[in-house]
């Protein structure tokens, strides 16, 4: 088959049918940004997980005086030396806990201060209203309940809590955007179809003259319908161009203005982006042609 021709071809597919091609172009554009949005929300959620799990934290509180009015488990008043000790030593025999480190009741009050500077129970709260805690790294964040089952109820001890439940609710935000984009993306990939579907019907009925003449002269079915087939994925192409320009700009603006501004998440790299490229272009290509090719075996009839 001579390339030659088969531009040709294409070329003119494109100008007869120009609105068509822009909007086949933008639909993919959209629906391919969309699904690489997606798989870069997934890789985001992934990275944060491993990069935050590892640092979280779990705490064990102790009972204070004031406690002691309003909390069932802190009747007998504020945990004693021996309690907190006792604690410690229940610890160091866990396999599951890495690192432990005991926090005061003066190191607890500066730390809040420092993290509520504007609370008005800064002037009527002292250190002493401050439980007392041991701050357990784990090897695996994921056994909290081993810690949580070993010293909830514990004489001394207020409660059990894991840093882990308060990142929970972020990922499931990204989660949820990740779901959004996905279903918005597959809404945007069938309009995409649609549209591919459109515009080689169109571009097959406008050119049946010429189609049914090299039927005539012995052309197969393959010659005839390769040029429609590229048309489609030259369209998808460009869309998928369009799409990765998107994904490239969105990138740009997170490392460049919202990870100044948004310190506590770790955005993931450039490399992600440029990993997700490539798929793209083979799949946007990929349903373009086959969309066509199926199209064609309905509608070009000659």
């Amino acid at each position: 088959m001579r390339a030659q021709f088969v531009l040709s071809e294409i070329g003119v597919g494109l100008r007869r049918n120009l609105t068509m091609t822009i909007a086949v172009v933008v639909s993919v554009a959209l629906s391919l940004a969309l699904a690489g949005a997606s798989l870069l929300v997934r890789d985001q959620v992934n990275s944060m997980k491993g990069y935050w799990y590892d640092k979280v934290e779990v705490s064990i509180y102790f009972c204070t005086k004031a406690d002691a009015a309003h909390s069932p488990q802190c009747v007998n008043g504020a945990a004693t030396d021996q309690q907190i000790a006792d604690v410690k030593t229940a610890l160091d025999k866990m396999q599951v806990v890495q690192t432990s480190a005991f926090e005061n009741s003066t190191d607890a009050y500066k730390h809040w201060k420092e993290m509520n500077p504007d609370n008005p129970l800064i002037s009527v709260l002292g250190p002493d209203a401050i439980p007392q805690s041991w701050r357990v790294k784990l090897v695996d964040p994921t056994k909290y309940d081993v810690i949580q089952s070993a010293f909830a109820g514990k004489p001394g001890v207020k409660s059990v809590e894991d840093q882990r439940k308060i990142l929970e609710n972020l990922f499931g935000l990204l989660n949820g955007l990740q779901t959004a984009a996905f279903v918005i993306m597959v809404l945007m990939l069938f309009v995409a179809l649609l549209l591919i579907v459109n515009t080689v019907r169109v571009s097959a009925f406008s050119r049946r003259r010429e189609t049914g003449i090299m039927r005539l002269v012995g052309a197969s079915n393959f010659y005839v319908q390769m040029p429609f087939i590229a048309e489609a994925a030259f369209a998808a192409l460009l869309g998928a161009a369009m799409a990765s320009g998107l994904l490239l700009g969105g990138h740009f603006f997170v490392q460049h203005w919202l990870a100044d501004r948004v310190q506590f998440i770790h955005f993931i790299g450039l490399s992600s982006v440029l990993a997700v490229i490539p798929l793209l272009v083979v799949v946007g290509m990929g349903m373009a042609a086959v969309a066509a090719f199926f199209t064609l075996r309905k509608y070009l009839k000659v």
